[in-house]
């Protein structure tokens, strides 16, 4: 048995609510542009004196929205949505999602132009990426239409959240796990897609200064064939012994090899990796492939490798060894290296060290290209750059 605790609906309820949901406006709505989901707004939404307090000096992640979007999917089909007040969720402690780990999650951002409007950048991407994740989970796929429809109800409710200072965005997080109470090891019959929201800065407490990476060779990311392509729970779970170990070498984030034979770079625990190698005037971005299974396909990624291209620079997606960048970097080609995600955009990369030694990059700021690719895809989505490949969405 699950329940929601949130404004709008108390038939979704299986206790009292607490009181800061009472006294929601009498009734629902069915936004003519949003069908399939139903809003119940919430009373207590923050005033702008206390949105402001809540994002002064905030961590990424830490403050959200008004609202969050819960979507049911039961007897095999998915239901009507609602819109309602954020809140916490309550489980039975037999949800099998808790047991057996039927968890995915997705991460795209909300931009505010300059001009007021407000977009999402490429979340059609998104919503197929979330429904080859639930496919290789056995979950069942929400259909685009949904997603984005979700997507929007949320951001046009709660677009007075969405920040317009340089570096920010409104960054949204549709998840869906299996809601069942059963000890069954067997996909489950229900499962809850839930969608919300958080006013972000910078994903990195160093801002844009260069990220230091540890090579660790005592943990592996993902395995082929095994869930290394999903956006699942449990590899981030597998990551995060190799982060502390990370932190406790002084540097930011792991740099994964591969499982097998343990020495081609693959991804960081939740970014793309790439290698900026430069032959006289000419350079090359290299960044592994997608062909072992083991790597997720970052819609940041596929964006800069389309940017790469048009500003000139050649392309190479293969496997790239450690050996490889050490000789790279001790025969001067290798002058740049960045990851890239959602959360962090494009950051580059200072050092990468490992039990081999160190690579020393850029250590103070980003190196030309990187910031040349940054600035053009980050240019995208603030609308300070032309839209040339129709990758924003309008949402108001």
């Amino acid at each position: 048995m699950l329940s929601f605790i949130h404004g709008g609906d108390s038939r979704h309820t299986t206790q009292a609510l607490p009181s800061r949901f009472h006294a929601q406006p009498p009734g629902s709505m069915t936004n003519t542009s949003h069908p399939n989901i139903t809003v119940h707004v919430s009373s207590q939404c923050k005033s702008p004196e206390e949105r402001e307090k809540l994002l002064a000096n905030q961590r990424f992640g830490s403050v959200f929205s008004d609202h969050m979007v819960t979507i049911r999917w039961v007897d095999g089909a998915w239901q009507q949505g609602e819109l309602s007040a954020y809140g916490p969720l309550t489980l039975s402690p037999a949800t099998s999602t808790l047991h057996y780990g039927q968890a995915i999650f997705e991460g795209l951002k909300a931009y505010r132009h300059s001009d007021g409007k407000i977009v999402t950048f490429r979340p059609e991407m998104n919503a197929r990426r979330f429904a080859a994740s639930a496919r290789r989970l056995a979950m069942p796929e929400l259909p685009e239409e949904r997603f984005i429809e979700a997507i929007d109800a949320l951001v046009q409710q709660d677009r007075a959240w969405v920040p317009s200072a340089p570096g920010t965005s409104l960054y949204l997080r549709p998840l869906m796990f299996a809601a069942e109470a059963s000890l069954g090891v067997k996909p489950a019959n229900e499962y809850i897609m839930v969608l919300f929201a958080s006013p972000v800065g910078a994903y990195f407490a160093s801002g844009s200064a260069p990220v230091k990476l540890w090579v660790t060779d005592e943990h592996v990311r993902a395995a082929p064939h095994g869930t290394g392509a999903a956006k699942c729970a449990g590899n981030y779970a597998a990551s995060l012994l190799a982060q502390a170990e990370a932190k406790e070498k002084g540097c930011d984030q792991v740099l994964y090899l591969d499982a097998i034979q343990r020495k081609y770079v693959e991804e960081l625990g939740g970014m793309n990796f790439f290698a900026v190698l430069r032959a006289g005037q000419s350079a090359r971005l290299v960044t592994p492939d997608l062909k072992s299974g083991t790597l997720l396909a970052g819609v940041t990624r596929d964006s800069i490798l389309r940017l790469a291209k048009d500003l000139g620079y050649s392309v190479e997606e293969r496997p790239i060894s450690l050996d490889e960048l050490r000789s790279a970097y001790a025969d001067g080609s290798l002058q740049e290296a960045f990851a890239c995600g959602t959360a962090a955009v494009i950051t580059a990369i200072g050092s990468i060290t490992g039990k081999f030694g160190a690579i020393k990059l850029n250590e103070k700021q980003s190196g030309p290209i990187t910031d040349a690719l940054y600035q053009e895809l980050y240019g995208i989505q603030a609308g300070t750059k032309p839209d040339r490949y129709n990758w924003l969405r309008r949402i108001c």
